[in-house]
């Protein structure tokens, strides 16, 4: 109770949280002070807002004045270190998640209890609707806790297997949207992966015969982040973009509008579309205002800076020095936010390189600069950049393929440039093989965050090295 209480001072607001703390107080006893928490949620929308509360808490105020059964705790009794059930705790969880920043470290470790706690109760039905009930868009093919997203995975193969094929449809749903969105590419084995686009496969399957708007959403997310499985493919994410914004503007899904819109923000990114990029960009941002999107900002503030690195190359545009500055105002703000390991290592270096990149420039050296999970594509070219040709040869015959996510472009380029720069003709060819398929797209573009320039120019260098033009 005194962490919702918390958030919702916090954020005043919320109304799901409202309700919640007010849930809390109910199950605990103290129904005049659920009541009390209600009437101060409807004079604080009121004086601040203009607004009456929306039919959830109205409904929730009369079921409390009622003694309605739904609002009786479940008689099952959760483990230590679950203050909550699971079912509410799971709620939490997903309100958090979308404050981001601390709150969205908080949300997955909530989450991750509640899913343990219902798994411990013995109950299949409850097991599924509390690890499907946190259906958080999701936006980055990098987990920020990879541990902790197999887990998650794990759980929900298990409830799966538990209900078998004849289960409820909508449970089978959403777990199967789950596995595909908790599986982030960059983490996944050969094997892991076959699960998880399955998963998605199936998870929208389903959710289009059901006909329900909210779970097709959330499998459509699922389906975009199984949708790294090579360079080139930013033309399919946008039409699963498009069709999730469509669904959300439809269908009164605000959270999905903003993952919607992008998503549309990164493909037509990839896809070199600047002024569509930065229109994305504008309307998440607007999208961002009425659901306290607080990380949206930050993410549109790094597009920017993509955009104006891509225009210091033309004639007029601003300077690269300007545009450096730019992607050091957006890691500066993106570090504020925290939350977001699997975002944030090492692409600010990752920036700065492409930066570089874009005016034949060497890497830089900065022995500071955090490469994170990056380090073994872009160490040749640092290593040519201080002189060290042969342990720069050495590097790059140990760097390994490049992870099948939103940098997978990017990466391939950097050993394109390292492999045409030391006339390494097998590294050359296999990345020239790969990027053929994205010939029309920009290097790092897919991110929606950084540009390394078009994927034409480090395709020809490694077809001129292999001797393929």
């Amino acid at each position: 109770v005194a962490e919702l209480g918390a958030h919702v001072a916090e954020h005043p607001w919320r109304e799901p949280a409202w309700g919640l703390l007010a849930r809390a107080l109910h199950r605990a006893g103290r129904q005049a002070d659920a009541l009390a928490t209600l009437r101060r949620a409807r004079t604080m929308l009121a004086d601040q807002l203009g607004l009456d509360p929306g039919a959830g808490l109205q409904h929730l105020e009369t079921d409390i004045l009622r003694g309605a059964a739904t609002l009786q705790p479940p008689p099952t009794v959760w483990t230590a270190g679950v203050r909550l059930g699971p079912r509410t705790t799971v709620e939490l969880a997903r309100t958090l998640a979308l404050a981001g920043g601390d709150a969205l470290m908080h949300s997955r470790r909530d989450r991750l209890a509640a899913v343990q706690a219902a798994e411990r109760t013995g109950d299949i039905a409850l097991t599924a609707r509390v690890i499907g009930a946190y259906d958080v868009p999701a936006l980055w093919s990098r987990a920020d806790d990879p541990e902790q997203s197999r887990a998650v995975v794990a759980a929900a193969e298990r409830t799966l297997t538990a209900l078998g094929t004849e289960g409820p449809a909508d449970l089978r749903a959403r777990l199967l949207a789950t596995v595909a969105v908790e599986s982030r590419s960059a983490d996944l084995s050969a094997t892991e992966r076959r699960r998880a686009g399955q998963a998605a496969r199936q998870a929208e399957a389903l959710a289009r015969e059901l006909g329900d708007p909210a779970l097709l959403v959330f499998a459509l997310n699922g389906v975009f982040l199984q949708s790294f499985t090579r360079p080139g493919l930013a033309a399919a994410r946008d039409m699963t973009g498009a069709e999730i914004l469509g669904l959300a503007a439809r269908h009164e899904l605000p959270d999905f509008a903003v993952l919607g819109r992008l998503i549309r923000l990164q493909s037509a990114s990839a896809l070199g579309d600047l002024d569509a990029a930065a229109a994305h960009a504008e309307a998440a941002e607007q999208l961002a205002v009425s659901t306290e999107a607080s990380l949206v900002p930050v993410l549109t503030g790094w597009a920017r800076a993509r955009i104006m690195a891509a225009r210091s190359t033309e004639p007029g545009g601003p300077a690269a020095a300007t545009a450096a500055a730019h992607y050091r105002a957006a890691e500066h703000a993106l570090a504020e936010t925290a939350g977001m390991p699997g975002l944030h290592r090492g692409l600010f270096a990752l920036a700065l390189l492409g930066l570089r990149l874009l005016h034949d420039r060497p890497a830089p050296t900065d022995p500071a600069l955090d490469w994170g999970p990056y380090r073994p594509w872009t160490h040749p070219l640092v290593l040519l950049a201080r002189n060290r040709t042969e342990e720069a040869r050495t590097a790059l015959a140990r760097a390994p393929e490049p992870p099948l996510d939103h940098m997978q472009e990017a990466l391939w380029c950097l050993t394109a440039h390292a492999a045409a720069r030391l006339g390494e003709r097998p590294a050359a060819a296999r990345a020239a093989t790969a990027l053929s398929a994205a010939r029309t797209e920009h290097a790092g573009g897919a991110s929606g965050l950084l540009t390394l320039g078009p994927v034409a120019r480090y395709l020809a260098e490694a077809e001129a090295c292999a001797g393929m033009r």
